[in-house]
């Protein structure tokens, strides 16, 4: 199956530092690709090349099979564009807007109307339709940007922080929609929100210092959280002492330790589901004075810190020269 979405070695300079090097990814259709990295890691300058809105000094793109620097137009067709900010003519209202975008896109007759008309509902911009795009809230600005992308029905979305300034209202129904979308086209989602990640992308790329440091589903990321699948206890604190030496024995227990008014049992690796299990029977077997007894899932902020503060330090350009458009 041909990649929706194929980024290859893509590589951009900015006074004399690589701000992206060598990202390759691609992106099949049914995916939704969560982006995340820290502030100045390349996400937003990746996403412009891959767009076609800012030549890479190397490497390419290609969207829907076109090549986005020889076959610009072809591959811009295919691809809806949310970037950052919410950009818009402010004089515009959202209809005027749409209507601008339909018409750049060639859109016409019958067909127009309709696709205008499901942007607006899509976005759920109707309240303020024919406001100036000015005088709306950032939220409402960010909804516009995102009708304008729906607005052809393209194969391909590349969304930047599509719920950054909504309300969570707002929050909810933006990820329903692009959940209802997800089947029939690629995703490509930059968020800061980790628990967007968690609730609506089926993979996820992180970058860090211009290069890719993860590319693993959500599930793969929580696991390399230390603490995934340990076992956490509240215990009555005068019966601690004598607990821990049982905890110690427990089959598919790795470490124990206490932290703060909780007892922490990692697992083997391997071994978390056998784990939960054999605390919780021993537990009742034996009458613990445990208040509460929960698993740790692991947590995506860890794992994101951790391998977005180890990533290596940016390297020198190596100068050479844009290739042609």
């Amino acid at each position: 199956m041909v990649p929706m979405i194929e980024a290859q070695a893509l590589t951009k300079s900015f006074g004399g530092t690589d701000a992206v090097r060598d990202v390759s990814f691609s992106v099949h259709k049914g995916e939704v690709l969560g982006f995340l990295g820290p502030n100045g890691a390349g996400k937003s300058t990746t996403m412009k090349m891959i767009t076609g809105f800012l030549a890479p000094t190397r490497g390419t793109a290609r969207v829907c099979g076109y090549d986005i620097l020889t076959q610009t137009r072809a591959a811009q067709r295919r691809l809806g564009y949310l970037p950052e900010g919410a950009p818009a003519y402010g004089d515009m209202t959202p209809f005027g807007l749409l209507s601008f975008v339909a018409d750049v896109r060639g859109l016409g007759g019958a067909n127009r109307k309709k696709r205008i008309e499901a942007a607006l509902d899509a976005a759920q911009v109707r309240a303020v339709v024919h406001q100036p795009i000015d005088t709306l809230s950032k939220g409402f600005k960010r909804r516009v940007g995102l009708a304008q992308a729906l607005l052809h029905d393209p194969d391909v979305l590349i969304l930047d922080e599509p719920t950054d300034g909504l309300d969570p209202n707002q929050k909810h129904d933006v990820r329903t929609l692009i959940r209802e979308m997800a089947a029939e086209k690629a995703i490509l989602i930059s968020t800061h929100i980790l628990e967007e990640v968690e609730a609506l992308c089926s993979r996820t790329l992180v970058i860090a210092r211009g290069s890719i440091v993860a590319d693993s589903t959500p599930a793969d990321l929580l696991r390399r959280d230390p603490l995934h699948g340990a076992v956490v206890l509240a215990v009555v604190p005068a019966a601690r002492a004598a607990l821990l030496p049982k905890l110690h024995l427990i089959p598919g227990a790795l470490t124990v330790a206490e932290e703060g008014a909780e007892v922490i049992v990692r697992p083997v690796p391997g071994r978390e589901a056998d784990l939960l299990a054999n605390v919780t029977q021993a537990m009742r077997a034996e009458n613990w004075p445990v208040t509460e007894v929960y698993q740790q899932r692991g947590r995506l902020d860890v794992v994101f810190r951790t391998l977005t503060t180890t990533a290596r330090a940016p390297v020198p350009t190596t100068n050479a020269p844009p290739r042609a458009a």
